[in-house]
């Protein structure tokens, strides 16, 4: 999976742009700014209909604009070309996607469609944020190598855990009867979904554990880092059980206490939070390898491969760690942008071999450099 031409339209100063990007290694370098980044950003609003920066619109809409659009020629493999195109409307708050004429309605398939890795600031999240960033991570993996079974699964168990909160909030408010009389249905399709999501996510850790420990071991000597699932309540019990004995503190919160929202990745540098031992760096190096070791494993069950977004790489690690992370990449054989402010950060870190372009992007457009030749590729009127 590959983008052989991409088109941006009024995302953040990028005010219209069109660029052929390479299907291997790709990077955009320039000042802080500049907008290198927002093509990043496009891309993603390109995979799944909205921004890693931003939650909401409107900073993503280039000033005085009512909307921004991405549109793709999408290499889909054997030789098919997806035409992919988001729109995404400020003043409707709503979106459009189009991919090869016709009109999706859920983000599930075009992110099914065009899986995207991203390597950022926020991804140190993985270590430091709450428990959400890395069950996100983890349903990332599973959703890719298990979509048919498991969203299905997921939006049922999210039903079924809104239903039991809005009646656990009930019951505080107008008391038990009601409570007692409707509970007990939507705990047993809680456990029945729980249980199934679970299982998969739980099947998917144990490949990728294997996987992340080879993809660390060539990233740094780091040892002692280990990574446990837990499934958001007690294994040794089942959730209905859990769910029966809590019954009161759930009440008295307002919200179910334990079951699949809870669930959690616990990263340790042996009994200790390895986000209280390692530097900057060493954590850099290991959220990189969980996200390439998904790459990896995404690419090993689904025969497919993801495109990587990776902003500001050189920041935090040294050169012989750049070099190593670039090196991954490379081997990976799939497509990817990198950003950085200068345009020597990552010169020496590639084999001679490898397919890649180089995009100086200033104040909103792109000059693609080819040798010591600079072409102009204002990525508005590009003849491609």
């Amino acid at each position: 999976m590959s983008i052989n031409k991409l088109m941006v339209k009024d995302v953040r100063n990028l005010a219209s742009i069109t660029l052929s990007p390479s299907p291997s290694i790709n990077i955009l370098y320039g000042l802080n700014g500049s907008g290198k980044t927002s093509v990043l950003e496009a891309i993603h609003l390109l995979g799944l209909a909205r921004s890693f920066r931003s939650a909401k619109l409107k900073p993503v809409v280039r000033h005085g604009q009512d909307k921004s659009t991405v549109f793709a020629q999408v290499e889909a493999g054997k030789g098919r070309v997806l035409p992919v195109g988001v729109s995404r409307d400020l003043n409707a708050e709503s979106f459009q996607v189009r991919v090869a004429g016709e009109t999706l309605k859920s983000t599930a398939e075009l992110a099914h469609l065009l899986p995207l890795q991203i390597i950022n600031p926020d991804t140190f999240k993985l270590l430091e944020g709450s428990p959400k960033q890395r069950r996100q991570f983890l349903d990332w993996g599973v959703f890719h190598v298990k979509h048919h079974d498991f969203l299905p699964l997921w939006k049922r168990a999210q039903k079924a855990l809104k239903q039991r909160n809005s009646l656990l909030r009930h019951g505080k408010i107008k008391g038990s009867s009601s409570l007692a009389a409707q509970l007990p249905a939507w705990d047993q399709e809680l456990v029945r979904a729980a249980e199934s999501v679970d299982q998969l996510r739980q099947e998917y850790f144990k490949q990728l554990l294997p996987v992340f420990q080879d993809v660390l071991s060539e990233l740094t000597s780091l040892s002692d880092i280990e990574i446990n699932y837990y499934r958001g309540w007690d294994r040794e019990r089942s959730l209905a059980d859990v769910l029966q004995e809590n019954v009161s503190k759930d009440i008295q919160s307002g919200y179910t206490l334990s079951g699949p929202q809870r669930a959690d990745l616990r990263v340790k540098v042996g009994r200790t939070s390895a986000v209280d031992i390692l530097s900057r760096g060493q954590s850099k190096l290991v959220v990189c390898a969980l996200k390439l070791a998904q790459g990896h494993l995404y690419s090993r069950i689904s025969g497919k491969k993801c495109i990587f977004l990776v902003d500001d790489l050189p920041s935090e690690l040294d050169g012989p760690h750049r070099k190593g992370m670039c090196r991954l990449l490379e081997k990976m054989k799939t497509q990817v942008f990198i950003t950085c402010v200068e345009a020597g950060a990552l010169n020496d870190c590639w084999q001679p071999d490898t397919d890649l372009r180089m995009f100086h992007v200033k104040q909103g457009t792109v000059n693609l450099e080819s040798g010591r030749e600079i072409r102009q590729t204002e990525l508005a009127g590009d003849r491609a």
